[in-house]
């Protein structure tokens, strides 16, 4: 894949929400019911500002230092409407940067990291929205609670005062079938049906990336993560140590 230029970036942006709204009407459902998280780790400022043209203003990021920088530069050009989703593993001593910047925390997976955003959330923010991440594709090495842990969290989660609880994330196994696909994200629509009515914030379905986005829409995603579709595949060899 050729390396992604601005106008490409704009290009694939709409590629994109023409894909998003054949599967939302594969299923029924209309296109605005889905939101589009661009996936911007290991991107440029100028690659997102491409995008943030095209018209999106959700990004997600998964390496602290990398996204706090870009985070910082961006907002001093006065791009201050773009809401920054944190999506990579949550280190304990990486916490307090992410309740300083972030605005959206898609990751989280243990009591601790809970306890610690919620404390280290500075005064004139807002709450931090929070998803819990389920491991839903049953792998060992993959990130997200256990099932059985979800209600412990999400009691926790929508009672710490400074975290706002608004929905659950999920990752499929990368070689499931579609018939897997639909499964594994079945079992997170299937949770937040069966925890909604206790807690009723629990709107948002964060699942579904480039490569399985029909089968998380048709599962009743309301949020796909997609990066390597928008900027191309990700390059890794210029990253520090997060």
């Amino acid at each position: 894949m050729d390396a992604p230029t601005c106008a490409s970036v704009e290009a694939n942006v709409h590629k994109v929400h023409a894909q998003i709204a054949q599967a939302c009407a594969a299923c029924g459902r209309t296109a605005d019911s889905v939101q589009l998280l661009c996936v911007s780790k290991t991107k440029g400022e100028d690659l997102i500002k491409a995008a943030y043209d095209a018209g999106e203003r959700h990004f997600g990021e998964s390496y602290i230092s990398e996204a706090v920088d870009k985070i910082q530069a961006l907002k001093a050009q006065g791009f201050n409407d773009i809401v920054w989703h944190f999506i990579g593993p949550i280190q304990s001593n990486k916490t307090k940067h992410i309740a300083a910047h972030f605005d959206v925390v898609e990751s989280v997976e243990r009591r601790k990291i809970l306890e610690r955003l919620s404390a280290q959330r500075p005064d004139d923010l807002p709450p931090l929205k929070v998803m819990l991440q389920v491991n839903i594709s049953d792998e060992e090495q993959k990130q997200g609670c256990e099932i059985e842990e979800l209600p412990e969290l999400l009691t926790l989660a929508s009672s710490l005062p400074k975290l706002e609880l608004i929905g659950l994330m999920g990752v499929a196994r990368i070689d499931a079938t579609p018939e897997e696909l639909l499964e594994q994200f079945g079992t997170l629509k299937a949770l937040q049906e069966r925890y909604r009515g206790e807690f009723p914030g629990l709107k948002v379905l964060s699942m579904g990336m480039t490569h399985d986005l029909p089968q998380a829409i048709a599962a009743g995603s309301t949020e796909v993560r997609i990066g390597t579709a928008i900027f191309g595949e990700r390059d890794y060899s210029k990253m520090h140590a997060q």
